[in-house]
């Protein structure tokens, strides 16, 4: 079907499942009368319901692009849109999008940036957030382990695989990660009676992911194949985290992860984390090896092997300081820098509370009292050992004015054999005061704190203790966020435990 007969001047795009037109500020999708082993779309009754399911499926994210399904009528020789006889074919219309604009496409040009990537941290929370979950009768037979499986076995027979990726290799591959997916089956049954899989999107690379109006959406979901969307939501996000680790920027993985997990608040997810984005980074150096890109390959089979080998031990790092210090843009440069899982206790706060990031409370609701103190840190060692014992390293965010609060989270890294160190974020105090005012003024932080919280806090405050020397770093905070963030590298670099 060649759809430029109607459409003159049409650019055409062709790939072995499809054929994409570009005409004025539309694309026209049509779907090739191929079946293959993984899909179906051999008459018209299935292609026009493929792309039905295409159009619902990303509608969730990307309404503005994805607009309706037109019939082709007429002939071959002479097609028409929408007409009103008898279709002899079926087209999904979009709505196209600048060139340039796709994630990708700015990470390979180095134009990939941190308020990228909280865009689409809030996008998916958001996106994740209105999911119905799926009965574990809903449930997919296939899940990830058989995939896992498919893709080690197409690896390991084609012909076409660099050398030097030997059957050696393979086999190792196979037993870590099939060892890391089995010893976390009661987790991922655990997941799927808590109500975590959901009907995702299921492709969410940084190809499909695009700048578009205020943010970024997703589009291209899968359609052809329930069980590759019907999954866990951390195997959702783990696709987007394992490409940004290919394109070797692990500071906006780790950004991406976290601005996720402090939306979301599914902290637990992070126990799959690793072996979903291992099982990633494997499905993209398979589909490169059956696309004959040998380079595609080699760049994300190692990225499978690290993410399928043990971990290095977790460490644990507290950062403290008075409100206006900066110590939450230094806790996320940590968190980044080093690879960990921040928990801020503003947020943990309000979420202990029923609040978002950004609600105030309501006149008489106690958020800041002794009770709800107890009960936040509470939260944040009860976070910071799950994660531990998941093996990720974990930054805490908090005043942490009290010894108590500092020691009751030494002792949990002490529990877990893991190193710890507090570093203690100083800012000038008219500084501070002048941050708060901002901060307040812009309403767009968690934290509540005004200037006379801010007064409170250096009287209550408590001295480090001596003894603490050798697991205790003060960092003045006074400049720039490049020195901040240099300071933050210098700190991790220095810290050997």
């Amino acid at each position: 079907m060649d759809l430029s007969l109607c459409l003159p001047g049409a650019v055409r795009i062709d790939t072995h499942i499809s054929t994409v037109w570009l005409a004025g500020d539309y694309a026209y999708k049509l779907k090739k009368p191929v079946k293959l082993p993984f899909l179906d779309f051999s008459t018209l009754a299935l292609r026009r319901h493929f792309l039905a399911e295409e159009l619902r499926l990303n509608r969730r994210t990307a309404p503005e692009l994805y607009l309706d399904l037109l019939p082709v009528t007429g002939s071959a020789s002479a097609p028409k849109l929408g007409g009103t006889g008898e279709p002899i074919e079926w087209v999904l219309r979009m709505r196209r999008f600048p060139a340039g604009q796709l994630l990708s496409e700015l990470a390979a040009s180095g134009q990939l940036e941190a308020c990228h990537i909280d865009a689409l941290a809030a996008h998916v929370a958001e996106f994740h957030r209105h999911l119905p979950a799926l009965a574990p009768a809903e449930a997919p037979a296939k899940e990830v382990v058989a995939w896992t499986c498919e893709s080690l076995d197409e690896a390991e027979s084609h012909p076409g695989r660099p050398p030097e990726v030997d059957r050696a290799r393979v086999l190792r591959l196979r037993e870590r990660l099939l060892t890391l997916l089995a010893a976390q089956a009661g987790w991922r049954a655990y997941r799927l009676q808590g109500g975590f899989l959901r009907e995702c999107h299921g492709d969410l690379h940084l190809g499909n992911l695009v700048l578009w109006r205020d943010g970024v959406v997703a589009f291209d979901a899968i359609e052809f194949e329930p069980a590759l969307r019907c999954i866990d939501l951390v195997n959702d996000v783990a696709f987007a985290f394992m490409d940004l680790l290919a394109c070797g920027r692990p500071e906006l993985a780790w950004r991406l992860v976290n601005g996720y997990v402090e939306r979301s608040g599914d902290f637990d997810g992070l126990t799959g984390l690793r072996a979903f984005a291992a099982y990633r980074a494997l499905v993209r150096a398979k589909v490169a090896l059956l696309s004959g890109q040998p380079a595609g390959f080699l760049r994300y089979w190692p990225l499978a092997e690290a993410l399928a080998a043990d971990p290095s031990l977790p460490r644990l790092l507290l950062v403290m300081g008075l409100s206006g210090a900066g110590k939450s843009t230094l806790a996320a440069m940590l968190a980044e820098q080093s690879g960990a899982i921040r928990l801020r206790s503003d947020v943990e706060r309000k979420r202990l509370h029923g609040l978002a990031a950004t609600d105030r409370p309501a006149p008489g609701q106690d958020l800041y009292g002794a009770e709800a103190t107890r009960a936040t840190y509470a939260r944040l060692l009860e976070l910071a050992d799950g994660l531990l014992a998941a093996g990720h390293s974990v930054v805490v965010d908090a005043t942490l004015l009290h010894q108590s609060e500092r020691a009751a989270l030494r002792q949990l890294a002490q529990r877990r054999q893991v190193p710890c160190l507090l570093v203690e974020c100083r800012a000038d105090p008219a500084l501070t005061e002048r941050r708060l005012l901002e901060r307040a003024a812009a309403g767009s932080d968690a934290s509540d704190a005004g200037i006379e919280v801010l007064r409170r806090q250096r009287e209550a405050v408590e001295a480090v203790p001596a003894d603490w020397a050798a697991g205790h770093r003060v960092l003045f905070n006074d400049g720039s966020l490049e020195q901040l963030r240099t300071a933050a590298a210098a700190l991790l670099a220095d810290w050997t435990p």
